[in-house]
């Protein structure tokens, strides 16, 4: 495509690498008791309801290619 010729007036870019904040973040808060407790709680309420959903829907989900009870109806058997 086209190309300037002129120099592009962002030389602070270059410079953005040198440079160094004098102002540093506050330090992170550590977390309560009851913090850490909720998050334990949680968690484990997200992976029972998976491990639940597994467990109560794994049989669903199977196929029964062979059928434990057949229906067979009064004219069938020839009374």
């Amino acid at each position: 495509m086209f190309r300037r010729r002129e120099p592009v007036p962002f030389a602070f870019i270059a410079e953005a690498d040198k440079f160094r904040s004098n102002v540093a973040p506050p330090p992170r808060q550590r977390a309560s008791a009851s913090e850490l407790v909720g998050r334990w709680l949680i968690g484990l309420t997200v992976v029972a309801g998976l491990g639940g959903s597994l467990f109560l829907g794994l049989p669903a989900m199977s196929a029964d290619i062979s059928p434990t009870h057949t229906q067979q109806s009064d004219a069938s058997q020839g009374r």
